[in-house]
């Protein structure tokens, strides 16, 4: 499911190759090519047009020939940056170096002098000029709105093209709203050569912690100046369900301590980070006589301390509409609860700001947390960074609350039971987190600074499809019959979040049609219904019937049949030549059942039956069994997700697993006509 989440990411970090298809995209619709003339490259570019390339392989789009940053901190309110870039472009697909896309945070930021360079294999140089970059502002979040000060200024350098060499520099000048800097040094395409730079003002200090690499020494090139280099960086290719970038990738995170120290303007530790937002939100949580009355009407009728939190929870959740403005420290910063109330709109940050004024009028406390929406993009051993793009809270559990639905839920030693929650997320009801969050690090912010806490992993009961299907075979193969489904947690809020503002009836059963689509090629839907669209903290269900012409084939006296009528659950993931680099992330913990009765004609009798199946490979399980009782063979299986991570060393068993399910479901049972 797409949550409607802000995505607060450094403004200086290359895009990933979909962001940069996205914002290209959305440039190219409006805005013309730049302009390109004769030109000579500058000599760091030309330094490099006969280096030999770091390590590849064919599959190689373009690698990186050198990159340069250079830092130089000239006080709190100021720093200046410069960037070089060079590549050689191996592929026809690694045209997209040729687009320097540089985002920035305006007015806080500027962008200068960008220029851009091509060194083709034959002929002159070309040459881009900065007065022929364009800006934009970044292309809008499905389903979100936003306003927001970052934009992307591009240009596009000419003759991209296989076997040659192109290049950008730019400078940025900076208004600080964080004294941290980050060197990310290792991305997409392999590094043969990386060098960053750093000078400070006399008297500051630094300190340097690295994320997914070993530590590289500096060499000190002058008075309070410094310089790292790295060599022959691999590039990170994409996997399918692989961790996110963010948190895979190798850089470097420079923490600025100037004299008497960081003060409002930074953090060195989880601890300080934590005090850091904490003052970023003194006194938005104060509630007006607006939010008391409200309080008031909304709890009116509750007869104890959850029922108060439901009906809170559900205003906010469905009545406070998502709209990001994030200008200047408003990407950091919530808006006050006052605010946010009063136009009835906000971001993540801001509906839970709201919902913990709201929530302490019926004297209950909460927390915020801070984390990025994408699991693994922050790990148990990371240093403090702010790689969360994401606010939820963390609500202190009034004693005496017992309630089996609250299973997202941990003790904290000093602040007791603490129940998570996600505001932003209208589909999960209070009790719940969606798989985005469950075993995900965030900051929990306390009076006492911030800790970095795992959340809980839910039940694989929370997460879940129930099949149900009573069937009938005639003798020429034809399948009727009808189907129900049941789905709980992320399960029920995909479809809903995919039907929500679907209206017409004939676009509200396509998920039905594809289910079908997959494991039938020749069905008519016959009636179908939808049940618990609206009602979020009820089961969300499908019930249809339908007809499948053919089902089963006809061999002579013999039938063909299929027990596994419906749903595929086998995966080609790891059927590739390469070996798996990342571990396999799945969305959630799950448990998914199948149960089909299939009535067969009279003068059939069972000659053959499939095996039963039993795997279980710790990090998942499948079961399944196929059975003949008179006249109907009922198929029931278990599927089941235990594990939200399986790592390198297990992928070969998660390939065996995934065969298996894919063997059951292609097996079938043999029915005889009697003589």
């Amino acid at each position: 499911m797409k949550s409607r989440l802000f995505c607060n990411r450094s403004a200086r970090e290359r895009p990933t190759r979909t962001a940069l298809a996205r914002i290209l995209l959305g440039i190219a619709l409006v805005v013309p090519s730049s302009v390109a003339v004769a030109g000579d490259a500058p000599q760091w570019m030309h330094a490099v047009v006969n280096a030999p390339l770091p390590a590849h392989d064919e599959k190689t789009n373009a690698v990186l020939l050198y990159s340069e940053t250079n830092v130089t901190v000239q006080s709190t309110d100021k720093i200046k940056t410069v960037v070089r870039r060079a590549y050689k472009i191996l592929r026809p697909d690694g045209r997209d170096v040729g687009f320097a896309v540089v985002p920035f945070n305006s007015p806080s930021e500027k962008v200068n002098g960008l220029h851009g360079w091509c060194i083709p294999a034959q002929g002159k140089d070309y040459e881009v000029k900065d007065k022929d970059a364009i800006e934009r502002s970044l292309p809008k979040v499905d389903g979100s709105e936003l306003i927001s000060d970052v934009r992307v200024k591009v240009i596009e350098i000419p003759a991209s093209d296989p076997g040659n060499i192109v290049g950008y520099e730019y400078t940025i000048e900076e208004q600080p709203v964080l004294l941290q800097e980050t060197w990310y040094f290792q991305g997409e395409n392999p590094l043969r050569e990386g060098h960053y730079s750093l000078q400070l003002p006399a008297g500051w200090e630094y300190k340097a912690a690295y994320l997914n690499h070993s530590e590289v020494k500096p060499t000190q090139t002058g008075s309070n100046q410094w310089q790292w280099t790295v060599t022959d960086e691999k590039g990170i290719r994409e996997e399918q369900d692989m961790p996110p970038i963010h948190g895979v990738e190798g850089k470097m995170i420079v923490y600025l301590l100037p004299p008497g120290g960081v003060g409002s303007r930074g953090f060195a530790n989880w601890k300080e980070m934590g005090s850091w937002y904490g003052n970023l939100t003194t006194g938005r949580r104060d509630a007006t006589p607006d939010i008391k009355q409200k309080v008031a009407e909304l709890t009116a009728g509750a007869t104890n301390p959850l029922d108060k939190m439901r009906a809170i929870a559900r205003f906010v959740q469905h009545d406070i509409r998502y709209v990001a403005i994030e200008l200047g420290i408003g990407g950091f910063q919530p808006h006050p609860a006052a605010d946010v109330f009063g136009h009835r709109y906000g971001d993540c940050k801001d509906k839970a700001t709201l919902m913990a004024a709201m929530l302490h009028e019926i004297g209950v406390d909460s927390f915020y947390v801070v984390i990025n929406s994408q699991r693994g993009s922050v790990t148990a051993d990371m240093p403090a960074n702010d790689g969360f793009n994401h606010v939820i809270l963390a609500i202190k559990l009034p004693s005496g609350i017992s309630e089996e639905s609250l299973v997202a839920t941990m003790q904290h030693q000093q602040l007791g039971k603490l129940l998570f929650f996600d505001p932003t997320n209208q589909l999960t009801p209070l009790g719940q987190i969606g798989g985005y969050l469950q075993e995900n690090y965030g900051l929990l912010v306390t009076p006492v600074g911030g800790e970095l806490v795992e959340l809980p992993r839910l039940p694989v009961t929370m997460n879940t499809i129930r099949r149900t299907g009573n069937l009938t075979l005639d003798a020429t193969g034809k399948l009727t019959g009808s189907v129900s489904e049941m789905r709980l947690g992320d399960r029920a809020s995909s479809e809903r979040w995919r039907l929500l503002h679907v209206t017409n009836n004939a676009d509200r059963i396509k998920p039905i049609e594809t289910l079908l689509a997959g494991s039938l090629s020749n069905f008519r839907i016959l009636k179908a219904s939808i049940v618990n669209l609206q009602q979020t903290d009820q089961p969300f269900g499908f019930n249809y019937s339908f007809e499948a012409l053919n089902y089963a084939k006809n061999a002579g006296d013999l039938l063909l049949l299929r027990p596994r009528v419906l749903g595929v659950k086998a995966d080609a993931i790891l059927e590739t030549p390469e070996p798996r680099l990342f571990p396999i992330e799945f969305d959630g913990p799950v448990q998914d059942t199948d149960t089909f009765e299939i009535t067969f004609p009279e003068g059939y009798t069972v000659d053959d039956l499939p095996p039963p199946v039993d795997a279980d490979f710790g990090f998942a399980s499948y079961h399944s069994k196929t059975q003949v009782k008179g006249n109907v063979i009922g198929y029931t299986r278990t599927f089941e997700v235990k594990d939200l991570s399986v790592t390198v060393s297990k992928a070969a068993d998660l390939k065996k697993f995934y065969r298996i399910i894919a063997g059951d479901e292609r097996n079938t049972a043999v029915l005889k006509l009697s003589k």
